[in-house]
């Protein structure tokens, strides 16, 4: 009676009562596959055979006993670690070497802890408080006075000034006008309701007006177009007998010549050259 062989699939070696080992429904003696397939441990380099624990991190693989703290030669296994290059560390000797320390409490910030940062300080998330309600300020926006750090909400009650238009707290840029303390976006043309900031402007009775608004409203009127003369923009005029004129405007109104630094002569409410006046 014949007995089917069961052989070792590289080896040909029977595996009649032997230990073996199957992968992708193949079966091989423990030799062939150590040297076939087994890890090699970073530590020792030695094969992991079939009778050891493999532990593998990011495509690294140890012996369970070799899987060790770099600087204290304390077992990793089933604890937390930390990796510094190719090292790999338990979380006290990495804590020692390479964390940061708490800039408040000055201990050290473990690996895995949550921790904030600015400026090239750090603490834990526990320890970055609100210098007045002393509340963890954790994600939220906050804002640096002097050597303490604020919520937006205290600094706001503590140290911002009270915008007059909306009567709400400045806490960036701002304009001051007439002593007193704007929004960028409240500090508007009385008239047009334009904003003002970073724009030329004036006052009357304490209202500001962009130039535009000013000259529509309170500037003088040139004879000539009708169209205000603002002075505030530059413009240069005529005045006589009460009157105004625009410089390109105040020319005969006859032959349409110039009149700017010329005599001239006046007939009821109409200008002249000397030239046109003689021949009326």
């Amino acid at each position: 009676m014949s007995v089917d062989r069961f052989d070792c699939h590289y080896c040909k070696d029977s595996l009649l009562g032997k230990k073996y080992i199957m992968k992708e429904d193949t079966q091989y003696c423990t030799k062939c596959y150590e040297n076939l397939f087994a890890n090699c441990c970073k530590a020792c380099s030695s094969p992991i055979g079939c009778n050891f624990k493999d532990l593998s991190y990011k495509d690294r693989h140890w012996h369970e006993q070799c899987f060790k703290c770099a600087k204290c030669s304390r077992s990793l296994v089933e604890k937390a670690f930390a990796a510094k290059e190719d090292l790999l560390l338990c979380t006290e000797c990495y804590a020692h070497d390479y964390s940061s320390k708490c800039n408040t409490c000055k201990k050290t910030i473990m690996p895995g802890s949550r921790k904030m940062e600015y400026k090239g300080n750090s603490w834990h998330e526990t320890c970055f408080l609100c210098h007045r309600c002393q509340q963890p300020i954790g994600t939220k926006s906050f804002i640096p006075k002097d050597s303490g750090y604020f919520c937006v909400p205290c600094f706001e009650k503590q140290f911002a000034y009270q915008c007059c238009a909306c009567k709400k707290a400045i806490t960036t840029g701002g304009v001051t006008y007439q002593d007193k303390p704007w929004h960028r976006e409240c500090f508007l043309c009385i008239g047009c309701r334009k904003q003002l900031s970073g724009k030329r402007f004036t006052s009357r009775e304490n209202y500001p007006y962009c130039l535009e608004c000013f000259s529509n409203l309170y500037a003088k009127k040139c004879v000539g177009c009708t169209k205000s003369i603002s002075s505030l923009a530059g413009a240069k005029y005529v005045s006589f007998e009460e009157r105004q004129w625009h410089s390109e405007c105040f020319s005969c109104m006859q032959c349409s010549v110039s009149l700017v630094g010329r005599g001239f002569l006046t007939q009821r409410d109409d200008i002249l050259c000397t030239d046109c006046g003689r021949e009326k």
